[in-house]
């Protein structure tokens, strides 16, 4: 029992007691403090030395340790700000690998490491250090059993099978009608039957969830009376976010929690259901050097942030701090957590937020890096999905395609050139403000994105192709405004990006009742059918945003971050007998053909030669004359109508894509033989649901010109 390394990190349970392990290479000393009743009730405090260092490691094994043992640290160390110091044993920090949290942040002087004003909490001057005792006001780790997954439980959908949907585990289930008023925005709304049957029915496989570490919210939303929403502010990066738990959960303490999140993934996994999450590695809740004292600026500052030859912060992230990915510590606590969620609750994969800051050595971004070497040959998360969101804000931040495999990325380059096309280039036409930008980077999107994604053996599928995501416009909103209306967030709508590329069609939100309305509502529907059926019929992997399928709205914020209420949560009441009605069954359609179709999921990039003796290739383009076309043609701004002819390689499995962007109804002549002795039309983006076709759509022979409605387009199966 007296005998103890320096690993595992964190606190581990044994046989009468508990391992400890704490990496604080400039501390003096290190304290777990085992805590005892609460603030009403009385805090009660036994504070145990970890008597060994190894190598910058603080570790023991503390006897009479359980279950359910609330505990913080307690670190001793100098008060040097200008070397990076802010050692404060006032202050109980969590342990930076606890498995579960209890408590929330008490906003006030007592939470920071410096003195600070008692209004405002702007530092003083002199950085002086502050005594109060914290304990009393934030959050306290608690000794939890981890779960233990399942491996053989897990779905493994393909890449070339995944269609990705994007959801918060508030904002899906709170105002859904099925789901029981004491379950709603929990863990385990996410699995009951109504949630799954959508999903299943809508035809997605992988559910992306914002994040679910624990956080704490930023000090100035505190002051403006808001919280964290998305969840972008990590506080404990092995726990579970308390408040998604449900009522019953919380109540019966964070074990439970951790159980119910574990219940939730399994039940989704029998449903055939993957489940991603977005993970927040690059910056944590503490702000910058002035920010709170919560976890690892108190345990060791120097050791875990980027900081300046003065002790100040080196953002790239513009979240006021940078995880240190040159330390090996940082990387290993990384590796550490994301191991940990795969082997406890059974997740599927991560989506890396801000992705390049994780990949920055000492000379910028490396491709090679550590972190990434080390997640590629880790044989847990080799067996993982890996999303890159591949830029930070720091300098040359935006690496979209240089991740190496098998990271997937999000691909901006997607999302701006298909809006361009659909929405910003019409909105320039229509007020006589120049031709816009033709169709080559819609054409580069569409086929997969093979000038980002080449290198390193990769193909479509390292493309996660988006239009929309939980940053920016919603769909609907993407056609019903071009300026963010971001009033709700409190920052004089300063805040949210102003390049959104969208187009309100004629009025800034939703127009008028009336005739005039009327129409330019339908408009706007056919322009998102248009961004739906490009994302949808593209190459590469789709993600989906939740509530886009139904049309939820934002009413232009862009950035709702903040916002905890009906303004984010989908609206499902509002779905039966309206047009969102036809919206879902659009979705519904479209994900069926892709399923349908293999050459909508192809593994590898169409190379353009010739595949069959009588000369068709394997991916060939046409203007809306059928003539293929050429270099001029490609540089032509004006050139608004693309048609893309997709080889099946088999009878009756080819495909061919119609875009039509002009302002204008005209006819397109579809390419005849070669290529298709006919066309069967399999979906119309004029179509204001499916249904409108009927069972078969129709039938054309090649050659053959047929009127197509402006701005929409089509999706025709060689039908000889």
């Amino acid at each position: 029992m007296e005998r103890s390394g320096p690993w595992p990190l964190g606190l581990h349970l044994r046989d009468g007691g508990a391992h400890v392990a704490v990496h604080a290479p400039h501390a003096d000393a290190v304290e777990v403090a085992l805590l005892d009743g609460g603030p009403g009730g009385g805090l009660t405090e036994r504070r145990l030395p970890l008597r060994r260092r190894t190598h910058g490691v603080w570790h023991d094994v503390l006897p009479g340790v359980a279950e359910g043992q609330r505990y913080g640290l307690r670190v001793h160390g100098p008060w040097d700000p200008a070397a990076g110091h802010r050692f404060n044993p006032a202050k109980l920090v969590l342990d930076p690998y606890t498995r579960a949290v209890t408590g929330r942040v008490r906003w006030g002087p007592e939470v920071f490491g410096q003195q600070v004003d008692p209004v405002t909490w702007a530092p003083r001057p002199g950085d002086v250090r502050d005594e109060r005792d914290s304990a009393g006001h934030v959050p306290h780790g608690v000794v939890v059993r981890a779960p233990v997954a399942d491996p053989a439980e897990r779905p493994r959908v393909p890449w070339a099978d995944t269609v990705v949907y994007e959801a918060h585990v508030r904002g899906l289930t709170m105002r859904h009608p099925d789901v029981p008023e004491e379950l709603r925005g929990s863990y385990a709304a996410l699995a009951h039957p109504a949630v799954v049957g959508h999903l299943l029915d809508l035809g997605v496989t992988t559910l992306e969830l914002l994040p679910v570490h624990a956080i704490a919210d930023e000090p100035a939303l505190v002051r403006r009376g808001l919280r964290n929403y998305w969840g972008y502010n990590t506080l404990a990066f092995f726990a579970p976010e308390p408040r998604y738990a449900s009522a019953a959960a919380r109540a019966a303490g964070p074990q439970a929690v951790l159980d119910e999140l574990h219940d939730a993934v399994r039940a989704l996994h029998a449903a055939g259901l993957e489940v991603l999450l977005d993970v927040v590695y690059n910056h944590t809740a503490e702000g910058g050097p002035h920010g709170p004292v919560l976890s690892l600026k108190g345990v060791d500052h120097a050791a875990h942030y980027l900081l300046d030859g003065s002790g100040g912060a080196v953002d790239v992230t513009g979240c006021g701090n940078t995880l240190d990915f040159t330390s090996a510590r940082v990387v290993q606590l990384a590796l550490d957590s994301l191991r940990y969620w795969v082997q406890a609750f059974g997740v599927d994969g991560f989506r890396f937020d801000l992705a390049t800051t994780l990949a920055r050595g000492r000379n910028g971004f490396d491709p090679d890096h550590p972190f990434l070497v080390a997640a590629r040959a880790d044989p847990v998360l080799a067996d993982v999905k890996l999303v890159a969101e591949p830029w930070d804000v720091g300098p040359h931040g935006w690496r979209t395609g240089q991740f190496p495999p098998p990271f997937a990325e999000w691909n901006d380059r997607f999302r701006d050139g298909v809006r361009t096309f659909w929405l910003a280039d019409p909105a320039r036409l229509e007020r006589g403000h120049g031709p816009g930008h033709g169709v080559r980077e819609l054409a580069t999107r569409v086929a997969g994105s093979a000038d980002l994604f080449t290198a390193g053996d990769r193909g479509p599928h390292a493309s996660v192709n988006y239009v929309t995501a939980h940053d920016g416009f919603t769909l609907a909103d993407l056609t019903a405004y071009e300026h963010k209306h971001n009033e709700a967030n409190g920052e004089g709508n300063r805040d949210g990006h102003p390049d959104n590329r969208s187009w309100n069609h004629g009025t800034e939100g939703w127009a008028p009742p009336g005739p005039d309305g009327d129409v330019i509502e339908e408009v706007r529907r056919r322009s998102a059918r248009n961004l739906l059926g490009t994302l949808l019929l593209s190459a590469g992997v789709p993600m989906l945003t939740a509530g886009d399928e139904i049309g939820r709205t934002q009413l232009g914020n862009n950035n709702a971050y903040c916002l905890d209420d009906a303004t984010t949560w989908l609206d499902w009441a509002a779905v039966p007998g309206s047009w969102r009605e036809d919206l879902l069954a659009t979705v519904r359609e479209l994900l069926r053909l892709r399923r349908e179709h293999a050459v909508l999921r192809r593994d590898t990039f169409w190379a353009g030669r010739p595949v069959h003796p009588d000369g068709t290739r394997d991916l060939a383009w046409f203007g809306p004359d059928a003539a293929p076309i050429d270099h001029a043609r490609w540089h032509d701004p004006g050139l608004r109508t693309l048609q893309a002819y997709l080889d099946g390689e088999g009878p009756g499995t080819s495909l061919l894509l119609v875009l039509h962007g002009d302002l204008d109804d005209g006819p397109v002549l579809l390419p005849g033989p070669p290529w298709a002795r006919a066309w069967q039309l399999l979906w119309d983006s004029a179509w204001r649901s499916p249904r409108d076709a009927g069972q078969d759509g129709e039938t054309q022979a090649g050659g053959t010109s047929v009127p197509v409605t402006a701005l929409s387009m089509r999706l025709y199966g060689a039908a000889g």
